[in-house]
């Protein structure tokens, strides 16, 4: 069985959306759907009963990160695989999507995470989305496959359960780039991969808002930092809506 782990926080535009596409487009699979609510004060949590009675409430504290909410969804999760997701998130044909993904995982013992290509949804698209994306994605693919090295983007991540588990999940201190630091950790352990011929979709919203040029210097100065200092640049990941 698969965990899909969403986290939210005032999704109400959005979740119901991402909720029924997840319904309508696995067939296939066993599977269960954990949303981690982060403190929504609009309808997000009255629409996620309709589809899921799995929802953890993430409760205020000093390590009320992004990364605390999706191990909280973790430590619930009853799947082999865990698959953590944005609200803004679907894949396009979720069956061929998941099936693809876990042939990787059976072509080799030793691979622990999989992720894959990510685009903006067709009606939000610009041409520098197009652009940024397909470069991120290449690299993305070159420093999995290529180098060895775990990175990810956050809106997408395929894991095995108990290795999640024996790393301890994400690091909740991180306020940003938890994702690619428990990448890295993944990739010492085992092996990770990126596909470019799987995606998903998301809205693009962050890139939209707040322009490009100031999301890519964010995301590199967090990364970095991370990577080298084991702490975020950013004390705040504000939300985007």
């Amino acid at each position: 069985m698969i965990s899909i782990i969403i986290p939210t926080r005032n999704e109400e535009k959005i979740i119901e959306s991402t909720l029924k596409r997840l319904k309508d487009g696995i067939k296939k699979f066993q599977y269960e759907i954990i949303v981690v609510d982060g403190g929504s004060s609009d309808k997000t949590l009255e629409i996620v009963k309709k589809y899921t009675d799995k929802i953890v409430l993430q409760k205020e504290g000093p390590h009320k990160t992004i990364g605390q909410g999706k191990n909280l969804g973790a430590e619930i999760a009853k799947g082999q695989y865990l698959l953590f997701m944005d609200a803004d998130v679907y894949m396009p044909d979720a069956d061929y999507c998941i099936e693809n993904i876990l042939k990787i995982f059976s072509t080799n013992d030793k691979m622990v995470g999989v992720a894959i290509s990510q685009k903006v949804m067709p009606e939000y698209e610009t041409f520098s989305d197009k652009v940024i994306l397909y470069i991120c994605n290449a690299y993305l693919a070159m420093v999995n496959n290529v180098f060895g090295s775990g990175a990810a983007p956050g809106e997408f991540q395929f894991i095995k359960t108990d290795i999640f588990r024996k790393l301890g999940g994400y690091d909740e201190r991180l306020v940003v780039a938890e994702d690619n630091e428990f990448f890295s950790r993944l990739s010492k352990i085992g092996k990770t991969h990126f596909d470019r011929q799987i995606f998903f979709y998301h809205t693009g919203r962050r890139a939209h808002k707040i322009g490009w040029p100031r999301l890519l210097f964010s995301w590199w100065s967090n990364y970095i930092s991370v990577i080298i200092f084991k702490k975020s640049v950013s004390k705040e990941w504000k939300v985007i809506r």
